[in-house]
């Protein structure tokens, strides 16, 4: 058992360092599940096989002290120089291949279930999301909220609270699906999407905005154009600035390409049904729907609501919309 677990072992690390050193895309869901497996079946041996052995073995080592005592006693020595709890606990120890197994499986699978089930912390890597969400930003994102899924499969097995316009949703990028994306819902199924001349319509209603005051970006220590926007009850800000053009320049060859227009002046998209229209607060500095498409109803991870840190901006934490 310590080769196997050896190799075990060392097949997890091959596995994380080549993740880290980028020679093959990782997969944390599966990385987890597989460590959740493993350590169950070395949990559920040790528990109904391994440690029974070991009391079995702590108390015939009991019952041989015990009857030398008597043999000793018969003999009228009473005095005997025996250390027997050590050397119980000696037999009782996990050694250390189920230690490393065994001994953390309680630990793996509350992290496997409650990443999996409940809620997933993220780290915001890029700006695509300012002024709602900043580089840096730790946040944590409910996974059920949309219905509860299978880990890894990501299948659908129960039915939550509709997408809605206006949440900000975790989601697998539909070009690489072993990335995570965060960006704001503008369309659901059946809508149509325009954003042209930097004005957003969804269904021939403009989306109402107001100027607030300009937000001040400490990375690029400059000031942006900031608006409130109103998207059906849902208030939120967003940046734009003049001197970037409408036109999307580079969009992909996606799925259901032909329900997006494209020209000088922006896009107009039609929402194909089981699919969502994304974009990012951030607008002249996110890439969203306007150039990769739509994100199909499988690729949900779930609903980002709460910044639980930011070690450069702790009065950050809280809530967000």
């Amino acid at each position: 058992m310590q080769i196997l677990t050896s190799i075990v072992l060392a097949a997890f690390a091959a596995y994380i360092g080549a993740w880290y050193f980028g020679n093959i895309e990782g997969n944390f869901a599966l990385l987890l599940f597989m460590a959740t497996v493993v350590t169950g079946v070395y949990w559920l041996a040790e528990r109904f096989h391994f440690l029974p052995q070991r009391q079995q073995a702590a108390l015939a080592l009991q019952a041989q002290a015990e009857q030398r005592r008597q043999e000793l006693a018969s003999q009228g020595i009473t005095q005997v120089d025996s250390d027997i709890f050590k050397a119980q606990e000696k037999l009782m120890m996990q050694p250390w291949w189920l230690d490393w197994t065994a001994g953390l499986f309680p630990v793996i699978v509350a992290v496997f279930l409650l990443r999996s089930f409940l809620f997933e912390p993220f780290k915001i890597p890029s700006g695509s999301m300012i002024p709602t969400l900043l580089v840096g930003d730790l946040i944590l994102v409910n996974k059920f909220h949309y219905g509860i899924r299978l880990p890894v499969l990501n299948k659908k097995i129960s039915d939550g609270h509709p997408v809605e316009r206006g949440d900000v949703m975790v989601f697998r990028y539909p070009p690489k699906p072993s990335l995570d994306y965060i960006k704001r819902v503008i369309g659901v199924p059946g809508d149509e999407v325009a954003y042209l001349n930097k004005r957003l319509t969804i269904n021939g209603q403009v989306v109402p905005t107001q100027s607030v005051p300009e937000f001040f970006d400490e990375d690029m220590m400059r000031y942006f154009k900031q608006y409130e926007e109103d998207l059906q009850g849902v208030k939120h800000r967003v940046l734009n600035e003049d001197d970037r053009p409408a036109f999307v320049a580079g969009a992909d060859d996606f799925a259901f390409r032909k329900n997006c227009t494209y020209s000088v002046e922006g896009v107009v998209c039609k929402v194909p049904a089981g699919h969502y229209f994304m974009m990012g607060d951030n607008r002249d500095n996110s890439m969203d729907s306007r150039y990769w498409g739509f994100v199909p109803d499988q690729n949900i991870v779930g609903k980002a609501f709460f910044v639980w840190m930011n070690f450069s901006h702790p009065n950050r934490i809280g809530a967000f919309h």
